[in-house]
């Protein structure tokens, strides 16, 4: 019998490991506190009810079964012991031969302890769903509320942080209400409704060319998104957000996306951390002094070039198949080459027939850059069903201008905290 491999999170980079060593003759075993796969980069989708949750979401389950030697067990690991190699878990100890952990990050909201409190983010399945209940909520409640000043703020959203999600969700959400929920509510000025998109640095999108990011600064002011640059929040309530100059914006929801660190697990091992918690790992990707222990994703923290590696899905993915490829080179008696990340590119989605790209040293923007983009994320979706039921999503809303998943599937309670 093989090697026992033992692979924590199943993230983009975790489900391409398996991938990558399934049927090689080891116990491969899959570890998760979700029995599900996430396609995290259409969550907000979720959110501003273009797709159901179930389109986004893939069983572990079902994957497993038709990757040899591979099992799937269900529980929260609470840490590892390195000497030991034993995964430590809720329901009990695993020992590893092979360690490969993607626990993925968590929203960094940088010690602001009261926009944690009342921010929505994205980076759970249900934090989808949770987010749609209470923006369709909101205009419920805007429907009866006698209060015109108070009836804007219930119609106002303010979105921190100008990359990738905060443009996408930014986008997606002034089409519903501008599209779709303007036909809903024919009692609302729905006209009156604000996007707000805050950032803090002097352009959207870091990661782009300059040319691309002018031409999303465009669109969205086009779109009637409020767009402000140089602007920080520093406080927030349920029914208002602070910036950084004194200014005071009346809104009932909050969404953050400014920043992300690595998952709590980072902190049970026993090694360097740098910026966001993240392990500092060696150039093959493992702890130092564990070279059995592979850190992957957005966990890992390594320099390429002299610019640390973002904390992206491709990265993750690249990651995976090399941690996979590196044990089965090792177990064959080869040393595997370092780590080396291939940029293939860049893209985000500004809204109906806009979006951006990058890739190998050629910008695309509008609609060709938004059928790449349409075409790529069906192709990484996983599992036939669910491009399906995406792509007819997509299509319908594209043809008549109607997000079928306005449902609110949970109403919410008095208190208006988002994270206990």
């Amino acid at each position: 019998m093989g090697k026992r491999i033992v692979i924590v999170g199943m993230g983009f980079g975790g489900i391409r490991a398996a991938r990558v060593l399934a049927g090689k003759g080891h116990d491969v075993l899959l570890v998760d506190r979700n029995n599900y796969h996430l396609f995290q980069p259409l969550l907000y989708q979720v959110a501003t009810a273009g797709l159901e949750l179930e389109s986004i979401a893939h069983s572990v389950r079902a994957m497993a079964r038709r990757w040899p030697g591979t099992r799937f067990f269900l529980s929260e690991v609470t840490g590892v012991d390195c000497a030991g190699r034993a995964l430590r878990t809720a329901d009990g100890t695993i020992p590893y031969d092979y360690l490969i952990i993607g626990a993925g990050s968590v929203t960094n909201f940088f010690g602001i302890g009261p926009v944690e409190r009342h921010a929505f983010d994205l980076k759970e399945l249900a934090d989808g769903e949770r987010l749609r209940n209470h923006i369709l909520t909101a205009f419920e409640r805007a429907a009866t509320e006698p209060d015109p000043a108070r009836q804007r703020a219930l119609m106002t959203f303010v979105i921190v942080g100008g990359g990738p999600t905060g443009v996408e969700f930014a986008g997606a959400l002034v089409e519903l209400v501008h599209f779709v929920l303007s036909k809903d509510y024919p009692e609302l000025q729905t006209h009156a409704a604000r996007v707000v998109l805050v950032e803090a640095s002097d352009r959207l999108l870091a990661a782009m060319p300059a040319a691309l990011q002018g031409y999303t600064l465009r669109k969205l002011r086009s779109m009637s998104v409020e767009v402000l640059l140089n602007a920080r929040v520093v406080d927030a309530g349920p029914e208002r957000v602070v910036l950084h100059d004194g200014a005071v914006i009346p809104a009932h929801t909050l969404f953050w996306s400014a920043g992300v660190k690595a998952a709590p697990l980072a902190a049970a091992l026993d090694g360097p951390t740098g910026p966001g918690g993240r392990i500092i790992v060696e150039p093959d990707l493992t702890l130092p002094g564990h070279r059995e222990l592979f850190v992957i994703g957005d966990m890992a923290y390594l320099e390429q070039d002299g610019t640390v590696l973002p904390m992206t899905a491709p990265v993750a993915m690249q990651m995976g198949i090399y941690a996979g490829r590196a044990i089965l080179a090792r177990e064959a008696g080869r040393t595997p080459p370092p780590f080396r990340y291939r940029d293939k590119g860049s893209m985000a989605t500004i809204g109906r027939n806009a979006a951006v790209a990058s890739a190998f040293g050629v910008n695309f923007r509008g609609y060709l850059a938004w059928l790449i983009w349409l075409l790529l994320h069906l192709y990484y979706l996983i599992g036939f069903r669910n491009r399906v039921v995406v792509l007819l999503n997509w299509l319908w809303y594209y043809w008549f201008h109607e997000r079928q998943v306005r449902l609110i599937t949970r109403r919410e309670t008095p208190s208006r905290e988002r994270h206990p």
